[in-house]
C-alpha cells in the first residue's frame, strides 16, 4: 500500500528541502522532551504490561549537572513501572541536523546523580539525595526487584521492605534482610527480561543487570550472548553442544538466529558477497539514469564488488579466543568448500601452530604465545581458494625459561611421547623428563591431552599441507637439536670464571642432529673472536656469558624454523590465490596478560592489546559519533573510555616508551636499571605512566594497572645473535640450518646503507610496532566484527562464574558503552544514490520526482517505515536495526517476481528469434537451391550445345544409309505404341456395340417384367413385417443366449463351489460313519460277555460306573487301532448268545435290534453315496438327505441308550451274585482302558 507523496516533494529538490527544513527548526521551538519507548522484549517472554504497574501522578527525578528534569506529563499519561527511565530524549524529527538534549542514563533512580563520565565506572561516583516520598515507597509498594551493593561489594537481587534516612532495609533473595545505603541501590529488570540474548533489549542498563544477564545465560549453557554489534562469548571450560554440521546448517539457513560464533561468521560471509554488482538490475540501473544522477556514479555503484570482512577476537588469556577462531574458520570452511581440498589445508593449518606456538601458562592451559592473522579468499562464487597466514612476535624466550607450573611449546612434549621407535631412535629422541629446557618448571602432562595422540594428529596435519616427509624429519631433528642443547653443561677452568664445554652425551648429539663437529659447536658456545687490527683473538666466555649464548642460538633456531613452517603453509595455500576478488581476515592474537612478573614479553602484548582496543573504540565509538555528527543527524554524544593517552605513552616520539627502550638498547654498555630511571625521567608527566623504582615501572593500561620488571628488556629488545653462532650454522650439513643463516645474512645485506655503512640494526620492538602499524592498516580496509571473549573464571572449571572477574573484563571491553550507542544508535546505514539504486525500482507512484532523496523518501513512505526509526541525513540515510531486513524482504519479493516474468518474457523472445531466424534461413536456402540449379542448368545447356556443335562438325563423315540405333529403336518403339493403341480402339468399339444392343433388348423385356414382378400392396408389407419380426425374435433370442451364458458361468461356479463342500462332506460323512461303526461294535462287545456268563433265564450285567456323557463317548468316540473291528466283534457277541440256548430275551431283543438298525443306516449311508455319484451335478437334496439321516441316527441312539438303560435296571432288581462284583470290576477296568 502507498502513500501519496506531498506535492512538494514533486517539484523541489533535496536540497530546498534540507534548507527549508533547517529553516523551521531553527524557527520552530524546540518541543518539549518525551521519554523514548523501552527496548522490545524477546517473543518468547512477551507478555502485556500490567495496568497495577503505573507510577505514582507525581513521578518527577531531579537530576543535577546538566540532567534534564522529567516532571510529570502534560497530558496525565501514567508511565508503567517497567518504563522507568532516566535518560529520555526529545522525540526525533527527520529535519537535517537537529540538535538535541538527552538525560544521560543515571545509575539508580532514587538518587540525583552526578553526571559521570562512561570512562570510569566506579560506583563511588554515586551520589544524590532520594525522592523518598515517590520512588522509594513505589517500589516498596509494587514489591519491585533491587540490586543493592554488600558490604563485600558483591551486588545481590532483593526487594525493598522499608527506609530510614539515607539507609534502607532489602531483604536478598535467600530470605535474609540487610541494611544498606539507598545509593547502593540499583534497578532490577523485571523476571520477563531474565536471560535475554541481547544486553539492548534491557529495560535498565546497569553493571549487575549485565552480568546477572550473563550469568543467568552462563548457567544454562547459553555462552554466546549480544551487545549489540559485539558478540560476547563466555568460555564453559567444557564441551558444549553448540556446534556440528546440523547447526552450520542452521545458521547457513537461517533457521538458527540465536547468537552464536556462526551467526558472526555467517554475517561476515554474507557482507562479503553482499556487494552491489551481485544485486544490481537493468532496471534499477535505468531508474537511477533517469532520476538525474551523474553517470559516472552509477557504473561506479555498479561494479561497487563486496566489501573485504575482518573477525577480530579478543579478550584476556584462557577466554577461548583460539577456539573461537577455529570455529569461525570452520564454519567458513564449510560454506566456501569447493571440493579441491583447499579448505581442508586451512582447517589443518591450525593443528601445526597450535603444536608450535601455543603452551600451557598459569591461566591457560593452550595459550596462544604469539599472534595470528590468517586471510582467508574467496572466489566470485563464494569458495575458497586460497589462505594467507601472518604471524607476530612469537614468544622466544618460552624455548629455554620457563615458570613453575608451565610448559614450552606442545610440540617438544608431543615429539618426546609420539615419536615412533624408528624415528627415536635416528634422533636419539628421549622422554621429556631428560631435557633441561622442559623438565625445569616440574610440569610435563596437561590433564586430558594426550601428547602421542596429539603428535600423530599433527603429522597428518603437515601431510595435508604438503610438506615432505623428508623435510618433516628434518624439523623433528632440529627440535630434538634444540632440546639437546639445553643439557649441555659447561665448567669452570680458572679464577675469571672462564669455562669449557663438557664433552658429554648432549654435545655429541646436538652436534651429529645439526650436522657440524663437536669441536666447533664447542668453540661456537665457550668462546667469542675479537679483532684486534687484522688478526683475530679468541677469547674464553663466562658461564653466564656461555649460558646464554647457548640459549640464544636455541631461541633462534625455534623462532626461525617456527618462520619458516609459517612460509610453507602459505606457499601451499596460495595454489588459488590468483582467482581471489574477496577476504575474510581472522585475527587471533594473545590476550591482556598480567602476572605477578611481567617481562618484555608482557609488555609487547599488551600494547598490541592496546592497539586493538584503540581500533575498536574507534570503529564503535569514533567513527560512529563522528558519521552522525557529520551528516547533521539528531544526535547525542556518548563518552567512551578513550585510551589514546596510553598509546601516547608507547609511541610518542622522541619520549615514548618504545623511542626510550631502542635508545637505550643501542648503547652496549645500557643496563636496565638505567633504562628504569629514564623512563622514571621522561615520562612522569604522563597520566598512564605510574612511577618506576627498584627497576619496575606501571603502566595504566585499559584493562587495568600492570606493573613491569626492567631485568632483560634491554637484552631481549637487541635479540643478538653471535657471529660465532651464524658462522656454525652456515657450516652445518643440515639444509634447514644453513637455510636460517643465509636468509639472517641476507637481511643484514639489506640493512647497509647506500655509501657501504652499516644500518642501525631494528630491534624487537621496533619491529613489533611496525608489524603492527601495518596489521592496523590491513584492518581498516575492512569491515569489522568484534568477538569479544570472556573468562569466567580464574581456575578453568566447568560452571564457576565469578562476578567480580567478568565484571572487571565488561569494564575493560566497554561493553555498556556499546551497548547504549547500539540501543539509542542506527547501526545501518546508506548513501542517497546507493538506497535509490537498490530499492528505487519498488516505488509503485509515476509522478515522485527521480533524485536519489526524493525517490528514497517515497520508498520509505510506501512501505510505512515509521520516522522514529530512521533519520535523514546530508548524503547518507540511518536506520535502526531490523528496518533494512524488512526492505530487503520486499526487494527479495518483488525481485522473485521479476524473475518470474523475466524468464517469461525470454522465453517468448527466443521463440520469436529462432522462427525469424528459421524463415530467414529457409527464405536463403531456397535462393541458393535456385542459385544452384540455374547454375547446373546452365552448364547442362552448354555441354548440350558443345556437343551438338561437336556432332555437326563430324556429321559428313558419317554414312547416309546408315540408321543410328537409339534411332531406330525409338522408331520401332513408336510403332508398337501405335498398333496397341489401335487394336485397343477396336476392341472398345466392339465391346460398345454389344452393350447398346444387350439394353436395347433390357428395355424391350422391361414391361412383360414389371407385370410379373408385381405383387400386392398387402403382401408386401406383411412379409416386411415378419421380417421385422423376425429381427426382434433374433435380438431377444441373443439377450436369452447371453443371459442364458452368464448363468451357465454362474451355476458351473456354483457347481465348483458345491462340489467342494460335497467333497468336505463326503469327508466328513465317511468319518461319521466309521465312528457309528466303532461305536456298534464297542457296544456289543460290552454286551457279548454278560450274555456269556448268565444262567439261564437270568442276565447278569454290572451297571456301567461312567455316566450318560460317558455313553455317548463310548458309543460316538473313536477307537484305538489295537481293538478289534466291529463287524468281527459284533460276531462273536451273537455266536455267544446262541450258544447260551438263547436266554436274556431282553438283551437278545436290543441285540437283534441294533443289527437291524445297523444294516438299515448303512443301506441308507451307501444309497445316498450312490446317488450322489451317479448325479452329474451337486444337488442340495442330497445335503437334505445327509442332515436328516444323521438327525435319525441321534434319536435312535438316544432311544436305544434309554431302553439299555432301563434293560440294566430290571437285570438289578432280579438280584446280582458274586459275579456281578467280578464283572463290575472288570467293567472298570475295561473302561479305564478304552478311556
Amino acid at each position: 500500500m502507498s502513500s501519496t507523496s506531498p506535492p512538494s516533494t514533486v517539484v523541489r529538490s533535496s536540497l530546498e528541502e534540507m534548507l527549508e527544513n533547517l529553516r523551521r527548526r531553527d524557527e520552530k521551538q524546540t518541543p518539549k522532551d518525551l521519554p523514548p519507548a523501552l527496548p522490545s522484549r524477546p517473543t518468547s517472554r512477551a507478555r502485556l504490561p500490567s495496568s497495577r504497574r503505573s507510577l505514582p501522578v507525581g513521578f518527577k527525578v531531579t537530576v543535577e549537572n546538566d540532567v534534564v528534569v522529567e516532571e510529570k506529563s502534560d497530558c496525565g499519561a501514567e508511565v508503567t513501572a517497567p518504563a522507568v527511565v532516566l535518560a529520555v530524549e526529545r522525540e526525533r524529527s527527520n529535519s537535517f541536523g537537529n540538535s538535541r538534549k538527552k538525560v544521560k542514563v543515571d545509575q539508580s533512580p532514587y538518587a540525583d546523580v552526578e553526571v559521570m563520565s562512561t570512562s570510569n565506572y566506579n560506583d563511588d561516583n554515586i551520589k544524590g539525595v532520594v525522592d523518598w516520598d515517590d520512588n522509594i515507597e513505589y517500589f516498596i509498594k509494587k514489591k519491585l526487584r533491587v540490586w543493592c551493593r554488600l558490604s563485600s561489594g558483591l551486588w545481590e537481587m532483593g526487594r525493598i521492605r522499608s527506609t530510614s534516612g539515607k539507609d534502607s532495609s532489602v531483604q536478598l533473595a535467600s530470605g535474609s534482610v540487610v541494611k544498606v545505603l539507598t545509593t547502593d541501590l540499583l534497578p532490577a529488570n523485571p523476571d520477563i527480561l531474565d536471560g535475554v540474548d541481547d544486553l539492548i533489549q534491557l529495560s535498565y542498563l546497569n553493571e549487575p543487570s549485565v552480568v546477572g544477564n550473563l550469568h543467568y545465560r552462563y548457567s544454562r549453557d547459553q555462552i554466546y550472548s549480544k551487545a549489540g554489534p559485539v558478540l560476547i562469548a563466555i568460555n564453559p571450560f567444557k564441551a558444549v553442544k553448540m556446534y556440528g554440521s546440523n547447526h552450520i546448517i542452521d545458521y547457513r539457513q537461517k533457521l538458527a538466529d540465536a547468537p552464536h560464533v556462526y551467526a558472526t561468521a555467517d554475517a561476515a560471509y554474507d557482507k562479503m558477497m553482499g556487494g552491489l554488482s551481485l544485486h544490481i538490475t537493468f532496471l534499477s540501473f535505468l531508474i537511477l539514469l533517469f532520476a538525474r544522477l551523474n553517470y559516472y556514479s552509477v557504473i561506479c555503484l555498479v561494479l561497487a564488488d563486496g566489501v573485504n570482512q575482518s573477525i577480530i577476537i579478543s579478550g584476556e588469556s584462557g577466554a577461548g579466543k583460539t577456539e573461537t577462531a577455529k570455529l569461525a574458520m570452520q564454519y567458513l570452511a564449510i560454506l566456501g568448500g569447493g571440493g579441491d581440498g583447499i579448505e581442508h589445508e586451512v582447517l589443518q593449518t591450525n593443528c601445526i601452530l597450535e603444536s608450535f606456538g601455543n603452551a600451557k601458562t598459569s591461566r591457560n592451559d593452550n595459550s596462544s604465545r604469539f599472534g595470528k592473522l590468517i586471510e582467508i579468499h574467496f572466489s566470485m562464487s563464494g569458495k575458497i581458494c586460497g589462505a594467507v597466514i601472518q604471524t607476530f612476535l612469537l614468544e622466544k624466550s618460552r624455548v629455554v625459561q620457563l615458570a613453575p607450573g608451565e610448559r614450552s611449546y606442545h610440540v617438544f612434549y608431543q615429539l618426546c611421547a609420539g615419536a615412533p621407535s624408528e624415528l627415536r631412535g635416528k634422533l636419539n629422541i628421549r622422554m621429556a623428563n631428560e631435557y633441561n629446557y622442559l623438565n625445569q618448571s616440574n610440569c610435563l602432562v596437561i590433564n586430558g591431552h594426550d601428547d602421542a595422540l596429539n603428535f600423530l594428529k599433527l603429522q597428518e596435519a603437515l601431510d595435508a599441507v604438503q610438506i615432505s616427509k623428508k623435510d618433516q624429519e628434518s624439523v623433528f631433528a632440529v627440535l630434538t637439536a634444540v632440546l639437546w642443547l639445553g643439557n649441555i653443561s659447561f665448567q669452570s677452568i680458572d679464577n675469571e670464571n672462564h669455562i669449557e664445554v663438557l664433552a658429554d652425551e648432549a654435545l655429541t648429539a646436538a652436534a651429529s642432529l645439526m650436522g657440524c663437529s663437536e669441536q666447533d659447536l664447542s668453540l661456537a658456545l665457550s668462546t667469542r673472536k675479537i679483532l684486534a687490527g687484522k688478526d683475530s683473538i679468541a677469547k674464553r666466555l663466562t658461564l653466564q656469558q656461555a649460558i646464554d649464548t647457548r640459549d640464544a642460538l636455541a631461541k633462534f633456531i625455534y623462532a626461525r624454523m617456527f618462520d619458516w613452517l609459517v612460509e610453507q603453509i602459505n606457499t601451499s595455500l596460495e595454489a588459488g590465490k590468483w582467482r581471489t576478488e574477496r577476504s575474510i581476515n581472522i585475527l587471533d592474537i594473545y590476550g591482556f596478560e598480567s602476572f605477578q612478573k611481567n617481562s618484555f614479553e608482557q609488555f609487547c602484548i599488551n600494547y598490541a592489546n592496546e592497539r586493538l582496543q584503540q581500533h575498536f573504540n574507534r570503529h564503535l565509538f569514533k567513527l560512529e559519533q563522528e558519521d552522525y555528527e557529520a551528516d547533521g543527524i539528531d544526535w547525542t554524544k556518548v563518552d567512551f573510555n578513550d585510551n589514546q593517552e596510553c598509546l601516547n605513552l608507547f609511541e610518542k616520539k622522541p619520549l615514548g616508551l618504545l623511542s626510550l627502550l631502542n635508545e637505550e638498547s643501542n648503547f652496549p654498555k645500557a643496563t636496565d636499571l638505567i633504562f628504569s630511571n629514564k623512563l622514571e625521567q621522561h615520562l612522569s608527566s604522563n597520566s598512564c605512566f605510574n612511577g618506576s623504582k627498584d627497576g619496575e615501572f606501571g603502566i595504566s593500561h585499559y584493562a587495568g594497572q600492570v606493573l613491569y620488571n626492567t631485568s632483560g628488556f634491554l637484552e631481549k629488545n637487541r635479540d643478538q645473535l653471535q657471529s660465532e653462532s651464524v658462522q656454525l650454522l652456515l657450516s652445518c650439513s643440515c639444509e634447514l640450518l644453513k637455510l636460517f643463516a643465509s636468509k639472517m645474512l641476507d637481511q643484514s645485506d639489506k640493512a647497509v646503507g647506500p655509501k657501504g655503512q652499516c644500518a642501525q640494526k631494528q630491534s624487537v620492538a621496533t619491529k613489533f610496532k611496525r608489524q603492527l602499524y601495518k596489521l592496523m592498516q590491513q584492518l581498516e580496509k575492512t569491515t569489522p566484527h568484534f568477538i569479544r571473549c570472556i573468562k569466567p573464571n580464574s581456575l578453568q572449571h566447568p560452571g564457576v562464574f565469578e562476578k567480580d572477574l567478568v565484571l572487571q573484563q565488561l569494564r575493560c571491553c566497554g561493553v555498556l558503552e556499546v551497548v547504549r550507542i547500539a540501543r539509542c544508535g542506527f547501526p545501518n546505514r546508506i548513501s542517497h544514490e546507493e538506497f535509490a539504486l537498490r530499492y528505487g525500482f519498488l516505488i509503485s507512484e509515476k509522478n515522485v520526482s527521480r533524485d536519489p532523496l526524493s525517490l528514497s523518501v517515497a520508498v520509505l513512505q510506501q512501505f510505512n517505515i515509521p520516522p522514529e526509526m530512521y533519520q535523514v541525513g546530508y548524503t547518507k540515510l540511518f536506520f535502526r536495526t531490523g528496518q533494512i531486513g524488512a526492505l530487503e524482504g520486499k526487494r527479495k519479493q518483488v525481485l522473485q517476481s521479476v524473475i518470474g516474468c523475466q524468464k517469461c518474457y525470454r522465453g517468448y523472445k527466443a521463440r520469436s528469434q529462432f522462427n525469424e531466424m528459421k524463415a530467414k534461413i529457409s527464405t536463403l536456402q531456397s535462393f541458393i537451391r535456385g542459385e544452384n540449379t540455374r547454375k547446373k542448368y546452365a552448364s547442362l545447356l552448354k555441354n548440350e550445345r558443345a556437343h551438338l556443335k561437336h556432332k555437326d562438325k563430324h556429321k559428313h563423315k558419317r554414312s547416309a544409309s546408315k540408321v543410328p540405333d537409339e534411332k531406330h529403336k525409338a522408331i520401332i518403339r513408336l510403332q508398337s505404341v501405335v498398333r496397341g493403341w489401335l487394336a485397343r480402339k477396336h476392341i472398345d468399339d466392339m465391346q460398345s456395340s454389344e452393350e447398346s444392343n444387350i439394353e436395347a433388348n433390357r428395355i424391350n423385356q422391361l414391361p412383360s417384367r414389371v407385370e410379373q414382378m408385381k405383387v400386392p400392396y398387402n403382401a408386401m408389407e406383411e412379409l416386411q413385417r415378419r421380417v421385422e419380426r423376425a429381427e426382434a425374435n433374433l435380438v431377444q433370442k441373443d439377450e436369452e443366449n447371453a443371459t442364458l451364458r452368464t448363468q451357465l458361468q454362474q451355476y458351473e461356479m456354483r457347481w465348483s463351489e458345491y462340489e467342494t463342500k460335497m467333497q468336505s462332506m463326503e469327508d466328513k460323512w465317511q468319518k461319521q460313519i466309521t465312528s457309528l461303526q466303532m461305536s456298534l461294535a464297542a457296544a456289543k462287545m460290552n454286551l457279548a460277555p454278560e450274555n456269556a456268563a448268565g444262567q439261564p433265564g437270568r442276565l447278569e450285567v454290572s451297571p456301567s460306573p461312567v455316566s450318560e456323557d460317558s455313553d455317548d463317548n463310548m458309543i460316538m468316540g473313536p477307537r484305538t487301532p489295537g481293538e478289534c473291528t466291529p463287524n468281527k466283534y459284533s460276531n462273536a457277541i451273537l455266536e455267544a448268545r446262541e450258544a447260551n440256548g438263547g436266554g436274556l430275551n431282553p438283551v437278545n431283543r436290543l441285540a437283534k435290534e441294533f443289527e437291524q438298525q445297523k444294516q438299515v443306516f448303512d443301506d441308507d449311508a451307501r444309497n445316498l453315496f450312490d446317488y450322489r455319484s451317479v448325479q452329474s451335478t451337486p444337488c442340495m437334496n442330497s445335503y437334505d438327505e445327509l442332515r436328516r439321516l444323521k438327525l435319525r441316527f441321534a434319536l435312535w441312539k438316544r432311544e436305544y441308550k434309554t431302553r439299555l438303560r432301563e434293560t440294566k435296571t430290571a437285570l438289578h432288581k432280579h438280584g446280582l451274585g458274586d459275579t456281578e462284583k467280578n464283572r463290575r470290576k472288570w467293567w472298570v477296568k475295561f473302561g479305564g482302558k478304552r478311556h
